[in-house]
């Protein structure tokens, strides 16, 4: 009876031992599911983490290319600029070369066509003396 008057000392929650089974599942599915949420929180934060790291990536690149592409207009701009400098002073070159060329054709012209004319003329005179000279030498000949 000792027992039984300690049992009816005790309150009525420690009598029972389904209650603790209960605690316990309860336990567990608490514990599974803090560990579900703190895996999925895991999961967003990693994502979350992933996704600004892969944004600011970009924009570094982003801004990387910006100024690579800046730099190479700049070359590119310079360059032709360059370019169309040494172009045009060639071309000014090559139109005062021309220009002396004509130049010097025309007075050469102008030399060539009376001296060729004279030389032509001269030539002429020269083979109808020579001609009239083998005229002569046949005519001679026939007298003789």
């Amino acid at each position: 009876m000792r027992n039984s008057g300690i049992e009816a000392a005790l309150p009525s929650t420690y009598q029972n031992t389904p209650p603790r089974k209960k605690t316990r599942k309860a336990l567990i599915l608490y514990a599974i599911l803090l560990w579900v949420v703190l895996v999925t929180a895991g999961i967003a934060g990693a994502k979350m983490y992933s996704d600004r790291i892969q944004q600011e990536v970009s924009a570094d690149l982003q801004r990387q290319t910006a100024s690579q592409i800046t730099v190479m207009q700049q070359e590119f701009d310079s360059r032709l600029t360059k370019l169309e400098a040494n172009y045009t002073d060639q071309l000014t070159q090559m139109q005062s070369k021309i220009q002396a060329l004509n130049e010097l054709l025309t007075f050469t012209k102008d030399n060539a066509d009376s001296k060729t004319d004279n030389s032509n003329k001269l030539y002429s005179q020269l083979a109808e003396v020579q001609k009239q000279l083998n005229e002569l030498k046949k005519s001679l000949d026939v007298l003789k």
